[in-house]
């Protein structure tokens, strides 16, 4: 079990009683983000980071479709 400072406890305490959920949640709840903040979470939902690479050849890409609307034939006029 992990032991945390007696302010840590009273200020979880406090936002917990604020929002009206268990001490326990509060600080899960902020825990978690920190994890998908820094890449650490095992969720497997979490979006994928995205390489320079990746935008670059994205943008390739988008350039190389059509223009369909013809009001804007290019990016001069």
């Amino acid at each position: 079990m992990l032991q945390i400072a007696h302010d840590t406890e009273q200020l979880a305490r406090k936002v917990a009683a604020r929002l009206g959920r268990r001490p326990e949640d509060v600080i899960h709840a902020a825990v978690e983000r920190e994890a998908k903040a820094l890449g650490v979470t095992d969720d497997q939902t979490a979006r994928k980071r995205v390489t320079a690479t990746e935008i670059l050849e994205f943008g390739k890409r988008a350039a190389a479709r059509p223009i369909l609307d013809p009001r804007r034939r290019s990016w001069t006029t």
